[in-house]
């Protein structure tokens, strides 16, 4: 008889979407090794790889690909029907405001599976800088919103995000004095963070790039025009992690928490929330 175990496909899903063993363990709260071992189970009675896979990186393979498609709508289904019985009345608009390194890379999965659980209720995002989010918590454009930390707006804490250097190893911009690095506009905590870490250890650098993009960051950095200091969850494959083997400076993890409106307090607002908390906490 064929069986497949919802909760195996979800490791499944959570591995092709993270791209790592230790990436997909995180998402569904489960030991490397254990997902490891489900997955390898699945691999064998299926008697097909769903993953290539070597000492660098997993890659997905054609059979792979085609058990994520049809996991994620079971998956959904899972999610619409346990909702259809245990909120039935769920309905109603959350937005959320979140910036870009977060958008790209923590809250997909969390909102797929809301939307999957709760069909009713509308998902607005607006994706912003930390600071310029908090405003528009202030004046309630926004129920709840992901950031890095701002000192004086109340929050949950989710998760600490490593920050990591960034380069293109096509050409080794990071061997330059003085330093050229890409950042983020002004009042952004990842920028103040490198700025503070290279003052520290009195390296010289020069702005190459500002930008609210983290696209604008990448796009720079892709064309070896610059270092950037990014969270590492934010960071594309192909580029480089770099570290002070090429002579650049350790960085400050970032904090990373939710924060709520005072127009919040909703049904719709309470169960996202209680679900980023629980999906992105690592």
């Amino acid at each position: 008889m064929k069986k497949l175990d919802l909760d195996v496909l979800e490791m499944v899903v959570a591995v092709a979407e993270t791209g790592s063993f230790v990436g997909g363990a995180e998402s569904v709260h489960r030991s490397p090794s254990a997902v490891s071992m489900q997955i390898k189970a699945l691999e064998d009675a299926l008697g097909k790889p769903l993953f290539a896979r070597s000492t660098r990186n997993v890659v997905i393979t054609a059979e792979g690909k085609t058990l994520v498609d049809y996991g994620r709508r079971m998956l959904a289904m899972r999610e619409e029907a346990w909702a259809s019985i245990v909120r039935p009345e769920m309905k109603g608009r959350v937005t959320i405001g979140v910036p870009d390194d977060y958008a790209s890379s923590l809250l997909p999965q969390v909102l797929r599976k809301f939307a999957a659980a709760h069909p009713r209720v509308d998902i607005r995002v607006i994706g912003l800088a930390s600071t310029a989010l908090v405003a528009l918590l202030k004046d309630n454009t926004l129920d709840l919103a992901c950031i890095t930390k701002v000192k004086g707006v109340a929050s949950e804490f989710i998760r600490f995000e490593p920050m990591v250097w960034v380069g293109s190893s096509a050409r080794k911009v990071w061997k330059e004095r003085p330093l050229p690095i890409a950042v983020f506009a002004q009042g952004s905590t990842a920028r103040a963070n490198a700025i503070r870490a290279l003052q520290r250890e009195n390296i010289k650098y020069r702005m190459s790039y500002e930008s609210p993009s983290l696209l604008g960051l990448i796009s720079m950095v892709d064309a070896g025009l610059a270092v950037a200091p990014l969270a590492r969850c934010s960071v594309p494959a192909h580029l480089a992690q770099l570290s002070q083997n090429e002579g650049l400076p350790p960085l400050d993890d970032l904090e990373v928490v939710l924060s709520r409106s005072a127009r919040s307090d909703r049904p719709p607002c309470d169960f996202l929330a209680e679900q980023i908390l629980a999906g992105m906490r690592v």
